[in-house]
């Protein structure tokens, strides 16, 4: 058993590697509000980030994750048992397997929780067979991680294992408390520490002779002799730490090629910049010392099995969960009404991918409309179509669909169902979108120099197999110089054949694209795409026409009354 064999995210690790996209992508699409919706704690919310934000574009791996939400979506049954499962397998569910350091000497604290790891091990294994055992599956991943843990449930070392770590869970348990004593400097620093017991029992808050005892000899009082006679009372301290802020944090930069981007990720992180863990290590050293009997006894239990691949079945528990909180938030939104598809990734042939997508609309509607007065659009990229630019009246839906689009490559390529009628794609190497910079990154360069290195830093990322999202780039400047950046960057995008939404304000660009942009001798073309208005009113649809540029003006200035005619009137 390894861990390519288990994954049901990241499958054939020996040929994929997978591209992280700018954390600029996952803000300007709205994903980051739109996983916190779907995850049930924070700390889930990097497992869901770190999936949809890392991408291939092999279409044979976007339809195995595609046809394994499709199997979780269709079994609740699963769904409730693996949610069952996390709550009894805490050691996975925390921290994945405890990261040693190579020649350690595995003391009282790393063989317990080795034991614990192996315990939860077992836990998962059987939940997994269970909840997998009596359903039909069609995906080729959720089949062959049954027949896995089927076969590791059969092998006659399972039985043994099992029966060994109960027994030795039942013996460990008796260690409920230390008594330790810590040696401080002038500075009251710690310098050293002892272990002076190891108690089968935990400390209590004392009771009232030990509080006589106390009010007598109180807790601001220094005891003369170090050497402890057992009088004093047991005061708890305050808790220095409330919890484990921040989980983890998403350390992968753009473009960092991986083959499992989720190797090694844990649900929380370990302090270790506190002094915990050097304190934790001394007070292990000193209780193995006095549990010597224990601790042999869990080292010859656990060396029978140092090849059980406790790793493969934990890195499991933030794939299923991926899953399974997608299929709960979609399949609520689709008893609401809302109208999600199966996507359908298809090899790209023929060197020029494209995308077929109908009945499409933007997830961040979803909240603030109701199912049945959402406007959907249908768009096509093929071999002639590979850049739109999208023009129309302000608050029309450029953005929201210009957003819409890339909110469909990373949901599809992600496995989950998008928001539409049918979406048949070729898979993308990276999304990349150049939305309006923020102000304060605009101070050195001004937003028209900050627009243009980020949109040559982009163009340098992308491929023919990109899919680029442009929202009023180069509109921080004098329509002229505007202009004129924006043909030059068009062209370039179609010497690259990249799939390609220019939203603009620049009517002339889409006006001049055949003038301008357009090259007889290419296939690809630029397309210009409208918001369309009826009767002054905005419609939130896009079809393929001319811009509606003045004849649009002309209807506004009709309707408030600031023609010419009507002013002077």
């Amino acid at each position: 058993m390894n861990r390519e064999s288990l994954s049901i995210l990241f499958p054939w690790q020996d040929r994929i590697q997978y591209q992280v996209i700018p954390e600029e992508t996952w803000h300007d699409l709205g994903l980051d509000t739109l996983v916190e919706k779907v995850a049930r704690q924070p700390q889930e919310v990097q497992v869901l980030k770190r999936v949809m934000t890392s991408l291939t574009d092999d279409a044979e791996v976007a339809a195995y994750r595609a046809d394994v939400f499709e199997d979780i979506l269709a079994h609740p049954q699963i769904r409730d048992q693996l949610m069952k499962l996390l709550e009894h397998v805490k050691m996975f569910y925390d921290y994945g397997v405890v990261n040693r350091h190579a020649g350690d000497e595995a003391g009282l604290w790393d063989l317990m929780h080795r034991l614990e790891e192996y315990h939860d091990y077992i836990l998962t294994v059987e939940a997994i067979r269970e909840c997998l055992s009596d359903v039909s599956l069609r995906s080729e991943g959720l089949n062959h991680l049954r027949q896995v843990m089927d076969a590791v449930y059969q092998d006659h070392g399972f039985a043994a294992l099992k029966q060994d770590v109960e027994e030795m869970r039942v013996s460990a348990s008796a260690v409920k408390s230390l008594t330790i004593g810590v040696n401080v400097n002038d500075r009251f620093d710690a310098v050293s520490m002892g272990l002076i017991s190891v108690n089968a029992k935990p400390f209590t808050r004392s009771g009232l002779l030990k509080h006589f005892v106390s009010a007598v000899s109180p807790r601001d009082s220094i005891q003369q002799e170090a050497d402890w006679n057992g009088s004093l009372s047991y005061q708890p301290a305050d808790a220095l730490i409330d919890g484990m802020a921040g989980g983890m944090e998403h350390l992968m930069h753009t473009g960092m090629m991986m083959r499992n981007p989720l190797l090694g990720i844990t649900m929380a992180s370990i302090p270790r910049e506190d002094g915990s863990a050097g304190m934790t290590r001394q007070m292990d050293s000193a209780a193995s010392l006095l549990v010597s009997r224990l601790v042999r006894r869990l080292k010859d239990t656990l060396a029978r099995y140092l090849n059980v691949s406790v790793r493969d079945v934990s890195d499991l528990i933030p794939e299923l969960l991926f899953y399974v909180r997608w299929a709960e938030y979609l399949e609520r939104l689709q008893g609401e009404g809302w109208r999600f598809c199966k996507p359908e990734a298809v090899k790209d042939e023929s060197g020029v991918p494209g995308m077929e997508a109908k009945g499409f609309y933007n997830l961040k509607l979803i909240g603030a409309e109701k199912p049945d007065s959402v406007v959907p659009n249908d768009l096509t990229f093929d071999a002639e179509k590979r850049v739109f630019v999208l023009t129309g009246a302000n608050r029309g839906g450029k953005t929201t669909v210009t957003q819409a689009v890339g909110q469909l490559f990373l949901m599809a390529q992600s496995g989950l169902r998008v928001p539409g009628e049918s979406f048949r794609y070729s898979p993308a190497d990276q999304v990349l979108c150049h939305f309006p910079a923020d102000e304060d990154k605009t101070m050195d360069l001004g937003r028209l120099g900050e627009e243009c290195r980020r949109f040559r830093e982009l163009y340098a990322l992308s491929t023919r197999n990109s899919l680029l999202l442009l929202n009023e780039t180069f509109s921080t400047t004098s329509f002229e110089e505007g202009y004129f950046i924006a043909v030059d960057a068009v062209r370039a995008i179609l010497h690259r054949n990249t799939r390609t939404i220019y939203n603009t304000h620049m009517h002339k660009l889409a006006a001049d694209l055949d003038e301008v942009i357009n090259s007889p001798d290419t296939t690809g073309k630029a397309v210009s795409l409208v918001a369309e208005t009826k009767e002054g009113k905005h419609s939130f649809r896009v079809r393929i026409a001319p811009p509606e540029g003045k004849s649009f003006a002309r209807d506004i200035a009709e309707k408030y009354g600031v023609t010419y005619e009507m002013l002077t009137e």
